[in-house]
């Protein structure tokens, strides 16, 4: 018998994992994928992600995009693919569960205009 702490009360065993929000995310068909870009200006798709440059007045402008961005990030749990090179900063979005593009990626996609347009 396991004993908490030797008190006479059984351990509860420990709760599952709750499921990452991505779980049951269907990627988007061709047609789909087509009307998404169409409301996300300037985004392209390279290999099979969703990917943009953006382009900044300097390193600090570029670095505070990252910094504000990563509020949302968080909470939505859905984290980019980023790199920063001085005032630019290229994103590649993917859901990799569903191994292509899906609605959570859209999501992220407007939430990183929205946040690059504050500093731009």
């Amino acid at each position: 018998m396991d004993l908490c702490a030797g008190r006479g009360r059984r351990a509860s065993p420990p709760s599952p994992p709750s499921p990452p929000d991505n779980v049951g995310m269907r990627k988007f068909s061709g047609s789909e994928l087509k009307e998404a870009l169409a409301g996300l200006p300037g985004w392209t798709v390279e290999n099979g992600k969703l990917h943009k440059e953006f382009k900044f007045a300097d390193f600090i402008h570029a670095f505070g995009f990252m910094s504000i961005s990563a509020l949302g990030i968080e909470k939505m749990n859905h984290h980019p693919e980023w790199f920063n090179v001085y005032n630019r900063v290229t994103v590649d979005l993917a859901t990799h569960d569903a191994q292509g593009i899906t609605s959570k990626d859209v999501e992220l996609a407007k939430l990183l205009d929205e946040a690059a347009k504050k500093l731009q």
